[in-house]
């Protein structure tokens, strides 16, 4: 066991200004991370992606779902979604994440990425249904990837790894200022699972 990997400041602000981004490193064991990737890829329901652009329907190589503790709605990329109930490791982990945070979450929106092909464009997760400079908790399981912020003004950029059971945490002003997306890469060639935890304003 390597004595230095979870030597993190989780404290450490991550951006230079207008927002804050703290990365918690792996919270969960690998032990644990195996587990709850291979019941996450088996048991989510997954569906490719929509998203209306310049008036036309897309579908992604992604594939999303959607859970939360009623059937909220979430409307972004102009597609609405309806929360499915929580699964037994999605409460899990949600536990975890709360206990980690000390910030509370009713949702969570998971992206999962087959391989490196695909990632995800610049955007800011400013959709009005979520509450407005919450946290958002970001766990992520399987191949490591980079992962970018853009400041909206400055094109100043910033670039973390986010690791096989490693915590991202956004939250005060982040999604008002700045961008933020997964890179592809031809390096990558297993699967990737990030879950997002949110809070929806009823």
């Amino acid at each position: 066991m390597d004595l230095f990997e979870n030597i993190i400041d989780k404290t450490k602000n991550w951006l230079p200004k207008d927002g804050t981004v703290n990365y918690h490193g792996k919270i969960l064991s690998k032990e644990k991370s195996d587990y709850y990737l291979e019941k996450l890829l088996n048991e989510i329901e997954w569906k490719n992606d929509k998203a209306i652009i310049f008036g036309k329907e897309i579908t992604t190589k992604r594939k999303v779902a959607w859970y939360g503790e009623k059937t909220f709605e979430y409307t972004y990329s102009n597609t609405t979604k309806y929360a499915l109930p929580w699964t037994k490791e999605l409460l899990e982990l949600k536990t975890i994440i709360e206990k980690e945070t000390g910030e509370t979450f009713n949702s969570c929106l998971l992206n999962l990425y087959h391989n490196g092909d695909e990632g995800m464009a610049w955007h800011s997760d400013g959709e009005i249904d979520l509450k407005k400079d919450g946290a958002i908790g970001s766990l992520s399981f399987g191949a490591e990837r980079k992962f970018a912020f853009k400041h909206k003004q400055t094109n100043e950029k910033v670039e973390l790894i986010l690791e096989h059971g490693g915590l991202l945490v956004m939250k005060d002003t982040t999604q008002t200022h700045w961008l933020h997306r997964l890179p592809p890469t031809k390096k990558v060639t297993t699967p990737r699972v990030n879950l997002t935890f949110r809070t929806i304003v009823h």
